[in-house]
């Protein structure tokens, strides 16, 4: 006669495969390896930039890297931390977002910049498309649609809502 060997409740296969903790574990891992997307804000309102900044904070994949309070500003941030995607309001002291947009795309014609602003007329899109804007959303659009947008843009997308 054999011996009967102990049964332990785990089969071969089973005991191969990682717990759930330990699947949890790697993916997280594997997303605090993966670089998060650097974004620059430009909007002349405190209260707009510091919430976008939390937001954007919050996202595991994203990190702020500057925050401007007019365009001039944001010129001079973008090419100090040459950020991953550029969030730009339209209308900013001292420069506004055209311009910043036109002087950024001068240094590198490949910045990822959306314009995030109030103005929705035909004229004002355009011009930002013209000028290099590979985004375009109203500040009223959801915070999951405005996640989404600089995912596409940083990924080499264009996005107009």
């Amino acid at each position: 006669m054999t011996p009967k060997k102990k049964a332990t409740g785990k089969s071969k296969e089973s005991a191969k495969r990682p717990t759930s903790t330990a699947k949890k574990a790697s993916k997280v891992e594997e997303r605090s390896r993966r670089p998060r997307i650097g974004v620059l804000i430009g909007d002349d309102h405190s209260v707009v930039r510091e919430g976008l900044a939390s937001l954007i904070g919050r996202k595991a994949d994203m990190t702020v890297v500057g925050e401007a309070g007019n365009g001039r500003e944001a010129v001079d941030l973008w090419k100090e931390h040459r950020p991953d995607v550029t969030l730009l309001d339209l209308r900013m002291p001292e420069l506004d977002g055209l311009g910043a947009i036109k002087e950024i795309r001068a240094v590198d014609e490949r910045a990822r910049i959306i314009v995030l602003t109030t103005f929705d007329g035909d004229e004002d899109i355009y011009r930002a498309i013209q000028a290099g804007a590979k985004g375009y959303l109203l500040k009223d659009v959801p915070r999951e649609a405005l996640m989404d947008c600089i995912r596409r843009v940083h990924a080499g997308e264009t996005w107009y809502l």
